[in-house]
């Protein structure tokens, strides 16, 4: 099953689902408010089918919100174009972290008049997301956006599309150099340089000799491998030592696991979740052990909001954010583009970054409820900064 996100005059009205071959249709589903960090008991449904409100009105305290711009209106520039069908093929489809990428692939379509389906697999299954690959490409979509997250499983899908002259970018997750999968583009952090970036921006709270523990949810992860192997390059560069440790993905047991680990190792210096779905657990373990009192420093990455939570208590130094919501509406522009020009205009890479979020800036995460980060699945303009800090 995969959901149809139709763009166009009536798209802000709601997300439609389409089912099957026979299309039926539901009624359009209200834009709700979504809770950042809810459990992913949500997974099966074609979007995230009912949001809750966890910021319950509380925030970093002293931050203050930014008021909201007035809108003005604006004109579509093209000219008359087919409504143009994408499908975006993801690894976890019921996932948080992807609520705002859904979102900034419902702005472009709305956008641009375009439609997409959100299809692959909840939990993982290449065999699932190559089935869908396919029926895309049977389907002649006119581009298709697609998480990697095997270096050689979608090769042969991926080319036959590009024989029929439909784009395929990467979006997320990223083919290892050499593995022969030809996407024209990738869109998504550089794991790696985030790797390196943590461990830049940590080097201050080691010297020679002290232990860094990676927790690691999943050992076969090539984001979580490339993040690892970046700041152990550099934590290594400087005489610590790097323990790589597997926590899992279960929640409690990852927290459990953390704390056996720091228990046995009482002498680690600094701590890092190498992904953004263990990184509540190793909040829940900083925050039990009481490491923070005792000048152990932690870190993240993603968005979530237990993260962001411990990141405002002072638990986590930092985290950094990989703007998930560029990673859904960037695709879908490039796509977009490849298409209304002939090809003239090809897909090429963006890396959507590594910004730090740390307890200085994190109340402008907790306190708005916006689409750019997923903590609202309503539309507001906000008011760009007065200033802008160099990194």
């Amino acid at each position: 099953m995969e959901a149809m996100i139709h763009g166009g005059p009536d798209a802000d009205a709601g997300v439609r689902a389409e089912e099957g071959s026979g299309g039926a249709r539901t009624s359009a589903m209200p834009r709700r408010r979504l809770l950042r960090d809810v459990g992913v008991a949500a997974a099966a449904a074609p979007f995230l089918a009912a949001f809750a409100d966890v910021l319950g009105g509380r925030g970093a305290a002293g931050a203050q919100v930014p008021g909201v711009s007035r809108a003005f209106p604006t004109r579509n520039p093209w000219p008359k174009y087919p409504a143009y069908r994408f499908a975006m093929v993801c690894h976890r489809t019921g996932d948080p972290f992807f609520v705002p990428t859904r979102i900034g692939a419902n702005d472009a379509s709305a956008l641009l008049g375009t439609s997409y389906t959100w299809g692959g697999s909840a939990s993982e299954v290449v065999s699932e997301m190559v089935d869908t690959l396919e029926e895309a490409v049977d389907n002649q979509v006119d581009g298709i956006a697609l998480c990697v997250v095997d270096p050689k499983a979608f090769n042969s899908e991926t080319n036959e599309a590009l024989s029929q002259g439909i784009p395929v970018v990467a979006f997320n997750v990223e083919a290892p150099a050499g593995s022969g999968n030809n996407a024209m583009a990738y869109i998504g952090q550089d794991h790696f340089a985030a790797g390196v970036a943590l461990a830049e921006h940590a080097k201050k709270y080691l010297k020679r000799g002290d232990t860094v523990g990676a927790m690691i949810a999943t050992p076969s992860s090539r984001e979580e491998q490339a993040r690892v192997a970046g700041a152990s390059s550099v934590f290594e560069a400087i005489g610590a030592k790097v323990a790589r440790v597997v926590v899992g993905t279960n929640e409690q047991q990852a927290t459990a696991n953390i704390e056996a680990w720091y228990t046995s190792h009482p002498g680690a210096s600094f701590l890092f979740a190498s992904a953004g779905y263990n990184g509540a657990a190793l909040a829940d373990a900083v925050e039990k052990l009481g490491l923070s009192s005792q000048g152990v420093h932690a870190a993240a990455f993603d968005v979530g909001g237990r993260v962001l939570h411990a990141v405002n208590k002072g638990t986590f130094a930092f985290t950094l954010d990989e703007q998930a919501y560029l990673q859904g509406f960037v695709p879908l522009l490039q796509l977009f583009l490849y298409n209304i020009s002939g090809g003239l205009i090809s897909p090429f890479d963006v890396d959507t970054g590594h910004k730090f979020v740390t307890r200085q800036n994190v109340g402008q995460y907790l306190l708005h409820r916006d689409t750019w980060e997923g903590s609202s699945t309503i539309p507001v303009v906000l008011e760009r900064p007065k200033s802008i800090r160099s990194s």
